[in-house]
């Protein structure tokens, strides 16, 4: 974490529970970030917090920090069941939902209390058993926690603490009714301290936190720029055949050693992964379709630096928490503003420097002006060289979704074979013949069991063709008659 980042704040100065600053210390943490410094001491005061800071910042363990000091200085009461949960937390992907786990099992590593992460693609029955097991602080997606409440799994009389993290994208998601659903089945807002955290406080967002809070006090951390202060941004203009090229070209040239490319569709993300796999790229593909065992271990490798190059859609541009990204491209400019301050975000976190480069191409070049005008400045033009160009290797070849209907179809051919073909084969090859022999007969007897007017129609066209062989002796006729009128003597 840079220096510059931080304040001259200790947590230490915090009346924070002894448990908790051994974790936070074990951590490596010292001094607060801004919006650490500025929410903690609301927070601990019991105050409901609406908080705005850059992604990147030190949210996570704003609201994990002041829950567990909450909770402390608030016991539950005897007779709570240890399937109701103190706290819950909500995060809009299953990757945030992960991510934020995973601190809360480091902060609160001594803090004797017991955190279950749940949300979909996997784990089902595994997550639902570690609720029964007991649990104090609920994460996760509100689809889940919705499932498992309507089950019965759990209740929420207990909670003494919510937090919503990144509640703008709450809303992107469609996820504001479900969290509503879930707040009504809460204690009221004055017997619970409530953290709401974003990177943007828009209306909505802020309607939400008065809706459902007491009282929240504002926290925002404000910039000079939207984006990351200490990123270097910059745009490219490639035509549709340069874009590939330019990506090879810009990977085998810089020393970026965690990289993550976002794009707007799986399809092009499978043809990046393509292209990757015959060009000697260490990389992998994210997206939504990708299955959550799956998904998980390629963000713990890419974590640990076994994958460099990480190909990202949308879905995971904020659920994604990796330290020392130093390099993010926009192979497609997204279509969103928003999006775009949330994709850089990936780099110059906690406040290292990073680079995020953006191919404007033909697609999406329409997209820059919005994009500029958001975060308040140009982006800086770099040229295309034709040194920075590598012709590519032909993409491996994409079979994920239309492997199973080839394997269908193949084995139904393999089956065939192996029998030495079913008797309907030989069937048709049987009936063939007598097709053929059928067209010399009447139509009218072809097929007995039909109905018969066809069997008509087709007898009169079968008797067409016999009127039409009636001219050849006409034609003799004619040219008897012919010679007969030359030869009188006939």
């Amino acid at each position: 974490m840079s220096e510059q980042h931080l304040t001259d704040i200790k947590f230490s100065s915090f009346d924070l529970p002894a448990e908790v600053l051994q974790g936070v210390e074990e951590s490596g943490f010292s001094y607060c970030t801004p919006i650490q410094a500025e929410s903690l001491p609301v927070a601990l005061q019991g105050k409901d917090i609406a908080g705005q800071a850059q992604t990147g910042t030190g949210k996570t363990a704003a609201f994990l920090l002041a829950a567990y000091a909450h909770l402390f200085k608030n016991p539950a009461p005897e007779a709570r069941k240890k399937n109701q949960p103190r706290c819950i937390i909500l995060a809009p992907t299953r990757e945030l939902a992960v991510q934020i786990h995973k601190d809360a099992e480091m902060l609160g590593k001594y803090t004797g209390l017991r955190h279950v992460a749940v949300f979909g693609g996997t784990g089902y029955d595994t997550q639902k058993q570690a609720i029964i097991d007991g649990v104090d602080l609920l994460i996760g997606t509100p689809g889940r926690i919705i499932d498992y409440f309507k089950q019965g799994v759990y209740d929420l009389k207990q909670i003494q603490v919510l937090i919503l993290d990144e509640a703008d994208r709450m809303f992107d998601l469609g996820f504001i009714d479900d969290i509503r659903y879930l707040i009504r089945r809460m204690p009221d807002a004055d017997k619970r301290l409530s953290m709401l955290y974003s990177a943007t406080l828009s209306h909505r967002v802020s309607e939400l936190a008065y809706d459902h809070m007491n009282d929240p006090q504002e926290v925002i951390i404000k910039s000079e720029k939207v984006t990351a202060d200490r990123v270097t941004q910059t745009v490219y203009y490639p035509a549709m055949d340069e874009k590939v090229p330019l990506l090879l070209g810009l990977l085998k040239s810089r020393d970026d050693q965690k990289i993550i490319i976002f794009i707007n569709t799986k399809r092009v993300a499978e043809r990046i992964d393509a292209y990757f796999k015959t060009n000697d790229i260490n990389g992998a593909m994210l997206s939504g379709d990708v299955p959550q065992n799956k998904r998980l271990r390629i963000v713990e490798d890419f974590t640990a630096g076994k994958i460099r190059a990480l190909v990202a859609t949308d879905v995971a541009a904020r659920g994604l928490h990796v330290e020392d990204v130093s390099l993010v491209i926009n192979f497609d400019l997204p279509n969103d503003a928003e999006d775009y301050v949330h994709r850089i975000g990936r780099t110059g976190r906690a406040g290292a420097s990073g680079v995020a480069i953006n191919f404007a191409c033909e697609d999406y070049a329409m997209s820059l002006p919005d994009i500029e005008k958001y975060i308040g400045h140009k982006i800086e033009v770099s040229r295309i060289t034709n040194e920075m160009l590598v012709k590519p290797k032909a993409p491996a070849r994409i079979e994920r979704k239309h492997k199973p209907h080839q394997k269908k179809n193949a084995h139904k051919t393999t089956s065939q074979h192996k029998t030495g073909k079913p008797h309907h084969h030989k069937n048709k090859k049987a009936n063939k013949p007598q097709q053929k022999k059928q067209h010399a007969k009447p139509h009218s007897t072809q097929n007995q069991d039909k109905k018969a007017r066809p069997n008509n129609d087709n007898a009169v066209k079968k008797s067409q063709p016999k009127t039409t062989r009636a001219p050849e002796p006409s034609k003799q006729g004619l040219i008897k008659s012919f010679i007969s009128k030359l030869t009188p003597w006939s």
